[in-house]
């Protein structure tokens, strides 16, 4: 498989075969680890106890978590973040871009992409001075006003713009699956990535958000090695049916239609070790506190 660049591969791949492929772990990738999940990390927005980056850094140190992520472009002050992250021990695995969603990449409007470009290129210079290894980027919204089509071709032609500064500086983008409604299985997200023939793009799985509409260790098992990073988040059909599809994420992680079990196998199939980053509703120390023991139980189950 590695003979060939992966678009090149996508090329000679029939289509019954290509879930297959699509799923298969690089070459050389270390074999299935035990608990393919095992670094703790969460949002810093969740964080809602505690008035500086040091204090809220040291709360999430004592409730069990090992990193934090933060959104980029931000307003805090970089030399604080570091002297927090170095007092502390908490790793900053990874930002969030903070515009792709005020100014995305499928916009008509070049000006708008322009922005959202701009913050990426931030980002990923902030992730690097942080001592992070990825920026996560929403990278099309599709709407009335924005065909699949145009989505798609719009937001290529944007990455490729961010995709030198990301080699640059050895950070990697990672597109996340939201409720965009734009790349909508897992065969296309992979085509996506592979289109770009390039190491420095991968995926972001989000794990909450596929139980809507499939399920995750399908997902897994199709995006394979792409997979840079995972958020935790828990989704409940029974809630979606009876009171609405945003209702659904209105559960507690292990609570909801989540089958973590399947999951954890299917990370540990394609040789994922290492971040799972809470994105969920946050709080005081108590809700923190609960979030980590329960990202503990999933992560064993």
């Amino acid at each position: 498989m590695n003979k060939y660049p992966r678009r090149t591969f996508l090329q000679y791949t029939g289509a019954a075969g290509l879930s297959f492929a699509l799923g298969t772990p690089l070459m050389g990738q270390a074999g299935p680890a035990k608990q393919p999940l095992h670094k703790k990390s969460l949002k810093y927005g969740m964080i809602e106890e505690g008035e500086s980056v040091l204090e809220k850094f040291r709360l999430i140190k004592e409730l069990g978590f090992d990193g934090v992520e933060l959104d980029s472009p931000n307003d805090l002050d970089p030399e604080e973040v570091l002297a927090a992250r170095d007092e502390t021990g908490i790793e900053i695995p990874g930002v969030v871009n903070s515009m792709h969603w005020r100014a995305p990449l499928s916009d008509p409007d070049p000006e708008v992409r322009a922005k959202c470009v701009a913050s990426m290129k931030t980002a990923l210079q902030d992730c690097k001075r942080y001592g992070g290894t990825t920026v996560l980027l929403v990278p099309a919204v599709v709407n009335k006003s924005v065909a699949y089509e145009e989505a798609y071709r719009r937001s290529q032609e944007e990455v490729r713009k961010i995709l030198p500064v990301a080699e640059e500086t050895g950070i990697k983008i990672a597109i996340e699956n939201v409720w965009n409604n734009f790349l909508l299985s897992p065969l296309e997200a992979a085509r996506y990535i592979d289109e770009f023939d390039s190491s420095m793009i991968g995926w972001y799985f989000d794990v909450g958000n596929i139980v809507r509409y499939g399920w995750p260790e399908h997902w897994i098992r199709t995006l394979g090695s792409r997979i840079l990073k995972v958020d935790i988040k828990e989704y409940s059909r029974k809630k979606q049916e009876q009171e609405g599809i945003w209702k659904g994420f209105q559960v507690k992680l292990t609570e909801g239609d989540c089958d973590w079990p399947a999951v954890n196998k299917a990370l540990a199939e394609i040789g994922y070790s290492g971040w799972g980053s809470a994105e969920v509703s946050g709080g005081d120390r108590k809700r923190l506190q609960d979030i980590s023991n329960r990202m503990d139980t999933l992560y064993a189950a």
